[in-house]
């Protein structure tokens, strides 16, 4: 079922021609295993996959990428659904989100997903990867896709709320939001010389970056340090319910600005 996923996110890495693209590549075909057969998903690096628990699909008309891992492809809407919970409250940030088990001392949210398999679902809704922050020999933004993030939760009245994912990020300078949206940037694969195998970095921890890493897979396009002196973002403690409670990110395109005649 749903082979047309797989073939779009497919022809996606096809066009491009630089030899990270062509790794990714291989790594989709094992997602066309997941997306066809649900037979088994990624782990995040570092531990094995756990037998999924008995539970109601939350998104029974969506396309589930992973029996085991929380992230939904809903194909009308253009949208990528990731599910996890609130990591931190209060305090310094170099990530918004990671994958559970692995960052959450500085980011927001945990997600209960592996980085590639996010990834694999944005090239799906048809987002194509740019490039990671550069630091040399000179200072160059993380560039690619722009994309929207979004956090849905319940209250604690059980109302349904909806909310920017910026929204729950605090600048340390201005005491307000982030003005700039994130970018595709598709994070890199390391190699183990010793025994051969290739790793997605951002399954590290670096889905959803606030502080630019050349490893991050949605970075934002501005400078913004990772060095602990000079952090430029802190969580948005007064508008963040308490960790623990379980959200959804939503992940989808932002069209291009239409161009000045």
């Amino acid at each position: 079922m749903n082979g047309n996923v797989v073939e779009h996110a497919a022809l996606v890495l096809v066009e491009s021609e630089n030899v990270a693209w062509r790794v990714l590549r291989r790594q989709l075909l094992i997602a066309a295993v997941v997306v066809v057969c649900g037979a088994w998903s990624f782990p995040p690096q570092g531990r094995t996959a756990e037998p999924p628990a008995a539970e109601t699909d939350p998104h029974p008309g969506m396309t589930r990428l992973s029996p085991t891992e929380k992230v939904w492809l809903d194909r009308e809407s253009g949208e990528v659904v990731v599910g996890g919970e609130v990591a931190l409250q209060r305090g310094q940030i170099e990530f918004f989100a990671c994958p559970r088990r692995t960052k959450e001392h500085e980011s927001v949210v945990a997600v209960d997903a592996s980085a590639r398999l996010v990834h694999t679902g944005l090239l799906a809704i048809g987002l194509q990867a740019g490039e990671p922050v550069q630091f040399a020999p000179e200072y160059r933004a993380a560039s690619g896709p722009v994309v929207r993030v979004e956090v849905r939760w319940t209250d604690d009245e059980g109302m349904p709320q909806r909310i920017d994912a910026k929204q729950w990020v605090r600048n340390t300078r201005t005491g307000m939001p982030p003005e700039t949206d994130w970018v595709f940037a598709g994070s890199s694969f390391w190699r183990d010389e010793a025994t051969g195998e290739e790793y997605y970095q951002a399954d590290g921890g670096d889905l959803v970056c606030v502080s630019n890493f050349p490893t991050a897979m949605l970075d934002l396009p501005i400078a913004s340090s990772q060095s602990n002196e000079a952090l430029l973002f802190e969580a948005f403690d007064s508008r963040i319910p308490p960790r623990g409670t379980p959200v959804e990110l939503v992940f989808s395109a932002i069209p291009p600005a239409a161009k000045a005649p």
